[in-house]
């Protein structure tokens, strides 16, 4: 039985919610990864370079690690920037999340505020679309 244009696009809206929602989870699982192992990587430069004369502390896989982390996080920027299709700006400032001290702790919280903000704006355009 054929879909009437009310149930095509609730169904519209119930997908972009989805993938919105698995974009985000992504995203926030990622950047408190990445920022964990930034914050661990600071520590090992501190203390290779203030207390051990220039020898690794914890070994050099740290700065590996977190630019192997870094990439997939730059990967799930990507993909929550487009699926909410976002300015630029944006997507810079979750990007610097990965590079700044502490700021993707604090950019996940902005992004959280952003989608919940965005998202039944997103949904609605897609449930037009559908019609």
């Amino acid at each position: 039985m054929p879909q009437t244009h009310d149930e095509a696009s609730m169904d519209a809206a119930a997908q972009v919610e989805r993938k919105t929602r698995s974009a985000f989870s992504y995203y926030r699982i990622m950047a408190f990864v990445t920022g964990t192992m930034l914050l661990i990587l600071c520590l090992e430069m501190v203390l290779k370079y203030v207390f051990n004369d220039g020898r690794p502390v914890l070994g050099t896989w740290v700065a590996i690690v977190h630019g192997w982390i870094y990439v997939i996080y730059i990967v799930t920027v990507f993909n929550l920037w487009s699926t909410m299709r976002w300015g630029f700006g944006r997507m810079v400032a979750l990007v610097a999340g990965g590079v700044v001290p502490v700021l993707s702790f604090v950019m996940e919280t902005r992004a959280k505020k952003w989608v919940e903000a965005d998202l039944p704006a997103l949904t609605a355009r897609a449930a037009a679309r559908a019609r």
